[in-house]
């Protein structure tokens, strides 16, 4: 039976993936999941890999969703209904935000990019349109349009930590894992976090243009490379992504999304109250960890694989209780198969966990990505027993 606890799909919509003219590359294998539409690898995953780690190579990412707000009031628009501060938001300075349910679930993550007239926002190719509909709705009366340019505008990956600057591309440079004003975290600090080293950023290009946009980092001595690299560097530095690591029941604490995408200070927005009281009591139901996979018998698990805690299985006996289900997986160049996990809170840090496997189990390690207590580095003080006595007779 499948663990209620985590999440069973990505939380985007089912949508055609536009196929990349990049397919047509000799040895491309192309993506599967949120990543369809754009080449998996071109035939050396490991070598495409080394390339992007040392920061020299460039990704197809035209999958991904595009859609625009203009208008006057589009910054403090989006600064009203969704989780990030956005008024005062510099032309070509990124960040990113969330869409939350009434109730703080994650519906929507989008990076934000303003160029001064148009605000801009990248998300998961199959959640543009929902995206783009759901903003809409929430027009009323204010001056601001919104669309889905999707078919019109495409996105080119590279490993590159700084924003474009006026006369080049609009680029979005991925804010993570540095936390924001107003945010908090629920892992390591900064400068010792995994993905402090990582640099990305998503150049936007018109659709038609994104062959010859590719073409000119070749030409540089940049190598073409598939999600493959992107996705295990991801992994590695504990990123989350919206069409992996969320379902309907992601609250932004399990996936230590407030260092980036909540602001916990603005005024009130869908959701606000959720995020305020798990930050102010802890204890978020689940929790992001990253797995260490035993790579001997050579099998990987699929996303939607069931983790068990390791019970007495390696000593002959039972398989322990599942706790979570794995998210994203990668085969990293040197730290082997690796995996994203959401598992319940209440899971011992240091259990030794199997996860489900076509083949059979395959033993894992955790390495904590939230912390088992689900306290944030900043939240309020414990308040004293105020109330201790009321109700009661004083005694004279």
């Amino acid at each position: 039976m499948a663990d209620s606890s985590a999440p069973a799909d990505p939380a985007v919509e089912t949508a055609p993936a536009r196929r990349s003219p990049l397919l047509a590359r000799r040895g491309a294998v192309e993506g599967s999941g949120p990543d369809a539409g754009v080449a998996w690898h071109y035939g050396d995953p490991t070598a495409e890999q080394r390339a992007l780690s040392r920061g020299g190579a460039v990704v197809d990412q035209s999958h991904l969703g595009v859609v625009t707000v203009t208008g006057p009031d589009r910054l403090t628009w989006l600064h009203s209904i969704t989780s990030q501060h956005l008024t005062g938001l510099e032309p070509r300075a990124s960040t990113e935000l969330l869409v939350l349910s009434p109730q703080g679930h994650i519906e929507h993550a989008a990076g934000v990019v303003d160029d001064g007239t148009t605000t801009w926002l990248i998300t998961e190719g199959a959640s543009a349109p929902a995206l783009a509909a759901w903003l809409d709705r929430m027009r009323f009366t204010l001056r601001v349009e919104v669309a889905d340019v999707t078919d019109q505008w495409a996105a080119i990956g590279e490993p590159v930590d700084a924003e474009g600057v006026e006369g080049e591309p609009l680029s979005w440079r991925d804010p993570w894992p540095r936390t924001a004003p107003g945010g908090t975290r629920y892992g390591p600090e900064d400068a010792q976090h995994p993905g402090a080293d990582r640099a990305w950023r998503l150049v936007l290009v018109p659709r038609g243009e994104l062959a010859q946009a590719v073409a000119a980092r070749e030409q540089a001595g940049w190598p073409l490379v598939g999600t493959w690299a992107s996705e295990a560097l991801r992994v590695e530095a504990w990123r989350p992504r919206f069409g992996r690591e969320a379902d309907h029941r992601s609250i932004p604490h399990e996936l230590d999304w407030l260092r980036t995408a909540v602001h916990l200070e603005k005024g009130c927005y869908r959701g606000q109250e959720t995020v305020a009281r798990v930050h102010n009591l802890g204890r978020p139901p689940r929790r992001l960890v990253m797995l260490h996979l035993d790579g001997s018998g050579h099998l990987l698990p699929e996303p939607g694989a069931q983790v068990h805690e390791a019970g007495t299985l390696t000593t002959g006996g039972e398989i322990g209780r599942a706790i979570g289900q794995v998210t994203s997986v990668a085969r990293h160049h040197e730290l082997g198969p690796v995996a994203l996990a959401v598992v319940k809170r209440s899971a011992p840090t240091d259990a030794d966990l199997m996860v489900e496997c076509e083949g059979g189990p395959v033993a894992a390690g955790q390495e904590t990505v939230v912390a088992g207590e689900g306290v944030s580095a900043d939240r309020p003080a414990a308040r004293g027993p105020v109330a201790r006595g009321l109700g009661h007779r004083p005694s004279l």
